[in-house]
């Protein structure tokens, strides 16, 4: 009867615990909550770069009206998901011998999915300057999951993709700066409060359709977004630091518009000069108007559609580095610009590469939530069981 009372007192005194602790959990989340507050209309007096900048900006600095034809025209050519032995080898052919106006070399942003990922082919990349970015560990099942998603899921999508990136490809997570969600859903204030707790920089999944004439430059979100809401629900708290890369759509050949290359539904035939004067066309918008950033985004299954789809993205690639004030660097880079906008040359010197050892290794493992096999290629030791989004170093459970 004793041992029966004394076990009566500890179930008690346990559930009174958890429920106190439930409590302190709730009221914490709640200030969480709490703590976002509703972003107010900016004004250029109060939002001053380089920590903050309105979203009505036109130009880099308002001193710039009348200069355009100096400021540098950037160029950012961006590829989501994985990586793998076919789309490498199209990248090393865009890329190979391209340089900028200033002598450095031409680089672009790959928005990392980590399923099939070849995270050698990421150090590859990733030692030849271009910039590796975020697309999440499971791509999601379908736009529900991300519409949906709270702050902590998306924090464990990301956050477990940077440890991977830096285990399995060498890559330095001081180094990955940005996001781009699957199918482009964010959802609402949780995508971008995900950004900043991160210790991210931006956030590239949000198309303006509205913004392209003249065409939307990046801006954080301090204050309220003008931005076309395309793919709701859209933030509206106030974010300071968190800067936006509008994703500025293109426009095909019905006039229709189109947030990636490859979801427009009316591109040209598949012939190299016609798709090389779309691309033209569509870049002209930018170089001829106010010089806001010009977004090249697609995925590398874009140029399996048409028998000429690659040769053209080359030559426009090609065509590009010829310009004497045309820059194709990463997001990231440009955002620096962006934070301290000249006119003229952009940068006094060029991006440090980085220079990381990767012992390749093949590896066959388990994925334990389905039990098939994995192949993949990392950097130096394979994982015990495939990573995932709870387990992101495939260790031993």
């Amino acid at each position: 009867m004793k041992y029966a009372t004394l076990l009566l007192i500890g179930l008690l005194l346990a559930t009174a615990l958890l429920s106190e602790a439930q409590k302190q959990a709730g009221k914490t989340k709640n200030k969480s909550k709490q703590a976002l507050l509703k972003a107010e209309p900016c004004s250029a007096a109060k939002c001053k770069l380089p920590e903050c900048r309105c979203s009505d900006a036109i130009l880099p600095r308002p001193k710039f009206k009348g200069k355009e034809h100096e400021i540098p025209q950037f160029v950012t050519i961006t590829f989501d998901d994985a990586v793998n032995a076919v789309n490498y080898a199209q990248y090393e052919l865009l890329f190979d011998g391209l340089s900028n106006p200033d002598g450095c070399a031409a680089t672009g942003t790959f928005f990392l999915s980590h399923e099939y990922t070849d995270y050698v082919r990421v150090n590859a990349l990733y030692n030849a300057g271009h910039e590796i970015a975020l697309h999440s560990v499971t791509h999601g099942d379908g736009t529900d999951y991300w519409r949906d998603a709270d702050v902590e899921t998306i924090e464990r999508e990301f956050g477990a993709q940077l440890q991977m990136l830096e285990t399995f490809a060498k890559v330095n997570a001081k180094h990955v700066q940005g996001i781009r969600l699957p199918f482009l859903q964010i959802s609402g204030n949780n995508s971008f409060e995900a950004v900043k707790n991160l210790g991210l920089t931006y956030d590239s999944s949000w198309p303006t359709q509205q913004h392209k004439e003249p065409a939307m430059w990046p801006y954080t979100l301090d204050y309220l977004s003008i931005q076309d809401c395309q793919i709701g629900p859209c933030p509206d708290a106030a974010l300071p630091g968190v800067w936006v890369n509008p994703m500025v759509t293109w426009t095909d050949t019905e006039g229709y518009s189109c947030s990636m290359i490859d979801a427009c539904a009316y591109p040209p035939a598949d012939d190299v000069d016609a798709l090389f004067e779309w691309m033209l066309e569509n870049f002209n918008r930018h170089y001829k108007g106010n010089r806001a950033p010009f977004g090249m985004y697609l995925h590398a299954a874009w140029f399996a559609r048409g028998r000429n789809y690659f040769a053209a993205f080359k030559k426009f690639m090609h065509h590009l580095s010829t310009y004497p004030d045309v820059y194709m660097t990463g997001v990231s880079r440009m955002l620096e610009y962006v934070k301290k906008p000249v006119l003229g040359q952009p940068f006094k010197s060029c991006e440090k590469k980085p220079n990381t050892s990767c012992q390749p290794v093949h590896c066959n493992v388990q994925k334990v939530s389905t039990g098939e096999t994995r192949y993949m290629s990392v950097c130096d030791k394979c994982p015990i069981v495939y990573p995932w989004l709870d387990n992101p170093l495939g260790q031993d459970m």
